[in-house]
Order: C-alpha cells, then structure tokens, then sequence
C-alpha cells in the first residue's frame, strides 16, 4: 500500500480485502486447511482495523487484537452477541441495545450497512466513537452463515470537529477544574471577557465575577460535584475593561476515565443586547399602557359630562363597558401585549361579578389582542344581562363557560346559564346582542327554558 494513499482509499480496500479474509475464517465455509486458517489469523490479528464475525444467531465467533483494544475489554465467543463492547450508545447518548447495534441490523436485514455512527463505553467509563461497516455472508447457495464486521475509531476526528467547533464558537466556552481555576480558554470567551487565553488560563475563575455575586460560585462547584447540569442560567459578569455584561451559562461536570468529577465546562453567551431590548420593550409597554388609561379616563370624563341627561343606568352601562376594555388591555400589556391566554381573559372579563357562581373550563390556548377585546366585550355583556335579567339575578342561579376546540383555528366558546328566572326573548335586538354578533364569528344565541345559552367562535393566535 502506498504511503501517500488517501484515508478513504485505504479504509475501502483494508474494508474489501478483510471482508474476503475472514468469510475463509468462518466455520460454515468449510475451510479445512489449518496451516492456511491459521496465517489468515495472523493476518487478521495483525490488522491495527478492529474485525470480528459472528454466526447467523449474532454470536461473536472471531475477533482481532485491534477489537479488543477498541472495545476495552475481551468477548466470550460463541456467547458475547453481536458486539464485543462492553456498552453501546447512540453519537447523542441515546442508549442502544446490543440487538439493535448495526451487526444485528445486518444480520436480520440481511444487507451491508455502510458507515453508521456508534460510540462504545468501555469498563473504565471512557467512551469511543467509531464508524460499523457490518456484511453479511452467504454460502454458495445463497444462504446466511454469518456476518463480519470492521470498526473504524473515528474518536481523534470527532476531537478534532469538537474542538474546531469550539474554537470558532461566538459562545464563550471555558472549562476548569474543581478548584475553579481555569484550564481552557477560546476565542469566544476572549470577544466576550476581554482576557486572552494566556491571561486567563490558570487563573480563578472568580475574576469574572462581580464581588456582590461572588457566593453564586461555591454553589455552582457544590452542584456540579454532584453531577448536575445547570442550563441557562441568567446572571451578570465582569469583563476585563470592569464592564458589566448579562449572560447566560450552561454548565457541565466534567468527568475521568473513573467517571469522577474532575471539573466543569461553561457554555457563557451574552445576552446584553437582549436584555437592553426587553428593558426597551418594558418601557414603550408602560408608556403605551399609561396612555391608554389615560384615554380611556378622558373617554369616560367626556362621556359623564355629555351624557349629563342620560339615565344613570345606562351611563353606568356605558361605563362598565370602558372598565371591561381598560381590563382587557390591562391583561395585555401584562402579557406580551400581543396575545394573551383565553382562561385569563375569561377571568378578567368576569371579575366585577359574582365569580364564586361562575365555572370557567377549557384548554390553555391564546387569542390575538383584537379577538381578547372582542371576548372581553360579549363575555362583559352577557355577564350585564344576567345579573339583570338571568341566573345571576338571584341567589341560586350558575352560569358555565367553557371552550372546546373547532378546527384547528378557532374554539367553540359557550355561554350556559341555569337556576335563574325564564327570560324571554326581546322584542328588538339590543346593543348588547349587537355588539356580540358584531366582534365575535357564529354566534348563536338561545332564550331556554334553562337559561340563556350563547355560542360563538373564536379565532386563536397560531
């Protein structure tokens, strides 16, 4: 072989040439000439690739000295079934069962499976990630005797990827050890803190952290020496230049070939800019929100002056309704002013009522802004017309509200009143009724015997 032929070449013609060798070793071939078996398992042993075949029934029936170094540990054959490695993972750390590792694919697909990822632990805890090329054999009447397989460690390459990776990360990412002295450095956490790696290497960890959180550290440490993981956590560094920036960390133990807590590693990101932006947004949201009471205020002092002649009744109607309004917005800007979750928008609807006497039920969804007015106004008329006129009128009446899905878009939302006077259907349609066909989609509305009951669709934020 030449010693300028590419990795990939080689591999593919160690693969093809191995594959011929060992189908000679396996017993099912008849193979009867020792002195030949015996040198093509010199040459097998000898190959630095690791090899192992198994029969049709996955147990191991050969390997390789490069097998054994690889898995950390030495099969029983004709027992140890369809890899020798001590324990098998998924390259995300999925558990993977020996009977469904790529050799027992193989064997029950009956088909080569070409390069798929798989990492090893060994007995020491340490792990290798290597690429399965498992073949089956077949007899000269076609029939499966078994199945070899070579394993290439690609362990040092998926370093190298990890370690590229990290180094051209924006995140800064550190590690260090028990202790809290930093043992590793890259160029994301140079943009980020300002210290060079030779700067910061060696040097405690507490350098980047303000004096007044200085006790966030000890129990960062006592936690990852217990083996947790701590995600996203928000708090506040120093930079070299004494600025403060917010950030966020994710912190790892990191662990020895004994499976000991020897140190950490931290994934830091800045999150200034995000945080100004959310300081921004707070604040136009407390200027939008002052001036919408402030709207609604001079509304309902321009409505008390010229409705001066109105009966006091429906001047209180027209205020409450102001007063429903100003709580719809109050709840949005509350949330994320956007949008808002049904249940709260019911709630705050109703809250001037008497609560105790209305069930709400139905799933977590959310409504647009528009649409958590719109609700707000016919829930607020129709709870107006039963402390009128239905179940809220009196001391046993009950009104159940509750939403079901309709489609994908849209929940069924429904009045029901019960325990209250009959109340008839008027004569002319009011403002009331008006206002809610006119905000809201479908809506149905029925004079009962039972009460009122009301259905109306109402269109979910996606």
């Amino acid at each position: 072989m030449r010693g300028d032929m590419p990795a990939v070449e080689a591999k593919d013609t160690i693969a093809a040439a191995t594959t011929q060798l060992v189908a000679a070793l396996h017993p099912a071939t008849g193979f009867g000439d020792w002195v030949s078996v015996a040198s093509l398992r010199q040459v097998m042993h000898a190959l630095p690739t690791a090899i192992y075949t198994t029969d049709t029934a996955g147990r191991i029936t050969f390997f390789n000295a490069a097998a054994v170094e690889l898995w950390g540990c030495t099969p029983k054959l004709g027992s140890s079934e369809f890899c020798g490695s001590w324990k098998l993972f998924w390259p995300d750390g999925t558990p993977l069962p020996h009977d469904e590792c790529p050799m027992a694919m193989a064997l029950k697909q009956q088909r080569p499976i070409t390069g798929m990822e798989v990492v090893a632990e060994r007995p020491d805890g340490t792990r290798v990630l290597f690429l399965a090329h498992p073949t089956p054999l077949f007899d000269d009447a076609g029939l499966l005797i078994g199945a070899v397989n070579m394993l290439l460690d690609v362990s040092e390459r998926a370093s190298q990827r990890l370690a590229s990776i990290v180094e051209s990360s924006d995140d800064a990412i550190i590690s260090k050890d028990t202790s809290g002295i930093i043992r590793t450095w890259n160029t994301g956490a140079e943009r980020v803190f300002g210290y060079t790696a030779e700067e910061a290497i060696g040097q405690p960890v507490t350098m980047l952290i303000p004096t007044d959180r200085l006790d966030e550290e000890p129990e960062i440490l006592q936690r990852i020496m217990r083996g947790e993981r701590i995600d996203h956590y928000e708090t506040v560094r120093q930079r070299k230049n004494g600025e403060l920036i917010d950030i966020s960390i994710t912190v790892s133990p990191l662990r020895n070939a004994a499976g000991r807590v020897v140190g950490a590693s931290k994934i830091a990101r800045d999150i200034t800019d995000r945080k100004r932006a959310e300081a921004h947004r707070e604040m136009l949201l407390g200027e939008m929100k002052h001036r919408v009471k402030n709207t609604l205020a001079m509304v309902q002092a321009f409505a008390n002056q010229t409705l001066r002649s109105v009966p006091k009744e429906e001047r209180e109607t027209f205020g409450g309704r102001l007063r429903a309004l100003a709580g719809a917005y109050e709840l949005l800007t509350s949330e994320t002013w956007n949008r808002a979750q049904m249940r709260r928008v019911v709630e705050q609807a109703l809250e001037p009522f008497p609560v105790q006497r209305i069930v709400v039920e139905g799933p977590d969804c959310a409504v647009n802004a528009a649409n958590a007015s719109h609700l707000t106004l016919a829930l607020h008329e129709l709870a107006t017309n039963a402390v009128k006129y239905g179940a809220l009128s009196n001391a046993e009446g009950r009104v159940h509200i509750d939403w079901l899905p309709e489609g994908q878009s849209h929940v069924r939302l429904t009045w029901r009143e019960s325990g209250g006077p009959a109340v008839p259907p008027p004569e002319r349609k009011g403002f009331g009724s008006t206002l809610i066909e006119l905000v809201l989609e479908n809506v149905r509305l029925e004079y009962a015997p039972g009460g009122v009951v009301c259905a109306m669709s109402v269109p979910l934020d996606k």
